[in-house]
């Protein structure tokens, strides 16, 4: 049996990913990482409020829920896609 003839490549088109691309993908998922802060956050202070001393890992509880927060945030900002580069 012959083989047959391979099939021509096709040039794919250079596609964004979809969180930059779709406006309620990322309100989605930023604010799904924004509540997921809050509730890291939230949980840290429990643990305050019932007169424990914080420990290292309350304070790191309390980064963690930061760094949550800010990357929904960015997520949702899309600093990086606004940028426009002048020539």
């Amino acid at each position: 049996m012959s083989s047959p003839t391979p099939l021509p490549e096709k040039s794919s088109p250079v596609t964004k990913p979809v969180s930059e691309n779709c406006w309620s993908c990322r309100i989605l998922s930023g604010g799904g990482l924004l509540v997921s802060g809050g509730y890291v956050f939230m949980q840290a202070q429990k643990f305050k409020h019932l007169g424990g001393p914080p420990s290292m890992g309350t304070v790191a509880q309390i980064v963690f829920a930061a760094g949550l927060a800010s990357w929904g945030i960015v997520l949702i900002a899309d600093p990086v896609g606004k940028k426009t580069r002048k020539q």
